[in-house]
């Protein structure tokens, strides 16, 4: 119950990752937003975690790309449960598949704007409210190992998501006079691929541990970097993808 009376926002909630991690906040007493721009999968997630707890859950339909209606969704959770204490920016999209020499201007910032704006956005604004409240906080942001290497088959996620790293260091910079604490939690592959419901049977991994990532591993890192038991750590990237980074060539 490390989360009791904390309010915690999940982007991307509805599926994969942002599903387990909200699942997690809940199990330890938090209030979540679960925000999504899919109402379909956003109220699913949210009718699982009123099951296990009534009144632990709440659905945000919100384009984290749009600066209005990031904060429309702030100041609806506030409305809702009374303030923010933790932010997760999961949610991303990618270019899977393209060259910068096939890859259209259009889609490149749309990448850009869905997984590294929003996560300038999220920040923003959640963080203002953090800092109005004067009780500190929490930013976890959902990097990935992209961002540490170039790829042969993805330009502009790789390139967001190096970008979030060092948003990350620069939030933590500016934020942390004010209690405020925001680090990344860094997976490769885990669940299903970015922007997809399932995940291949043939998807190939390659770690030092031998398994593939589950998104519960991913829950167990942010959960840990969220609350107070790493009260003093920030401006950190926790990797949680097996060694694949250090312990196999890119792929």
């Amino acid at each position: 119950m490390r989360f009791k009376d904390k309010v915690a926002i999940v982007t991307g909630g509805g599926r994969n990752v942002g599903q387990a991690i909200a699942r997690r906040f809940v199990a330890e007493g938090a209030s979540v937003a679960v925000v999504d721009l899919d109402p379909g999968r956003g109220k699913a997630t949210v009718d699982e975690l009123e099951q296990a707890r009534s009144g632990s859950a709440h659905f945000v339909q919100c384009d984290v790309s749009s600066s209005s209606d990031v904060q429309r969704m702030v100041a609806e959770v506030v409305e809702t449960f009374g303030g923010v204490d933790v932010l997760v920016n999961n949610v991303a999209i990618t270019d899977r598949g393209r060259s910068v020499l096939e890859l259209e201007e259009d889609e490149w910032r749309r990448v850009m704007a869905i997984t590294l704006d929003s996560v300038f956005l999220c920040s923003k604004y959640a963080g203002r409210q953090m800092v109005d409240q004067g009780r500190g906080g929490a930013i976890v942001n959902i990097g990935s190992t992209s961002g540490y290497r170039g790829r042969n088959n993805a330009t502009a996620y790789s390139a967001a998501k190096g970008a979030v790293l060092n948003l990350t260091r620069s939030l933590a910079s500016q934020l942390g006079e004010h209690g405020i604490r925001v680090n990344t939690v860094t997976p490769n592959k885990v669940g299903s691929p970015v922007g997809e419901d399932v995940e291949p049977e043939d998807r190939k991994r390659i770690n030092l541990l031998g398994r593939g990532a589950v998104p519960e591993d991913i829950a167990n890192a942010v959960a840990f970097m969220a609350s107070d038991d790493a009260g003093f750590v920030t401006a950190s990237d926790l990797l949680v993808d097996g060694g694949s980074l250090y312990g196999a060539p890119p792929v």
